[in-house]
């Protein structure tokens, strides 16, 4: 394989490649396409109900979360976390569904690096304790020039599998309360 200024291309390659496929999707559509949500589903898995505090499993829509991400000012950032914390409180759930969560904020991302206008802020939307996003249009390197910008330091950690990681994410967290969504 051959390295590119230390970079092994084929992993180059394999980054374009997926964000070619991306680019052809229609994120604006699926960010509008609420299929049977939102809505609350009873599990019966005890491990589940013990790692999440409840049998009460909320599942929002993915325009939800976009609304919510929208709400976040520059120079403050969110975890998709607490954005869950907050629809579970707001739907009476024990908690949100975290794959689905994911995917639905990366949709929110690549829907509004779609649009021409009426951007939504997605940079300020963090992964578990700051981290950035690889899977946002332009990756995390996209991000961390989008947050840098916005005043926030940018810290990595690994040797090989290099990630990226707002420093001092906590104190810049932006707080959500029930009426924002409304």
């Amino acid at each position: 394989m051959t390295a590119v200024n230390g970079v092994n291309s084929s992993l180059v390659w394999q980054e374009v490649e997926y964000m070619a496929n991306e680019e052809k999707k229609d994120f604006n559509a699926m960010l509008h396409d609420s299929k049977d949500m939102p809505k609350i589903q009873i599990i019966t898995d005890e491990k589940s109900i013990e790692k999440y505090g409840g049998d009460r499993m909320y599942f929002a829509p993915p325009v939800d979360y976009d609304r919510v991400m929208r709400t976040v000012p520059r120079g403050k950032v969110i975890t998709v976390g607490k954005i869950r914390e907050y629809f579970a409180e707001l739907s009476g759930a024990d908690f949100t569904e975290p794959i689905t969560a994911g995917i639905f904020v990366s949709i929110a991302a690549w829907a509004s690096h779609q649009r021409t206008e009426d951007e939504t802020p997605y940079w300020r939307t963090l992964k578990a304790d700051g981290e950035l996003n690889e899977k946002y249009p332009g990756g995390a390197e996209s991000q961390k020039k989008q947050l840098e910008a916005e005043g926030h330091t940018i810290i990595t950690k690994g040797r090989t599998n290099i990630r990226y990681f707002v420093k001092d994410w906590e104190k810049n967290l932006f707080e959500l309360h029930k009426p924002d969504l409304k």
